[in-house]
């Protein structure tokens, strides 16, 4: 594992115990990214983001490891 995925990891767990309020509270690109793990098109509205333009926003290298920590939140369950 990496910084990035240990971040990614880190925040999306964060907004997925604590809800919105911990989520509303990250950068733009923090936001973008975990919405997108936590499958949260929502969230995603709320700051004028589609799945696509989400996706566009992360970038190659998050887009990479979105699924991967998808994977780890719901292997924790």
């Amino acid at each position: 594992m990496n910084d990035r995925y240990e971040h990614l990891l880190r925040k999306a767990r964060e907004a997925k115990s604590r809800g919105y309020e911990a989520w509303a509270v990250q950068s733009t690109g923090e936001k973008v990214a975990v919405a997108l793990v936590l499958n949260r098109a929502d969230w995603l509205s709320t700051i004028r983001y589609t799945i696509a333009e989400g996706i566009e926003r992360s970038g190659g290298e998050w887009v990479a490891i979105i699924p991967q920590v998808a994977r780890q939140l719901a292997d924790e369950e």
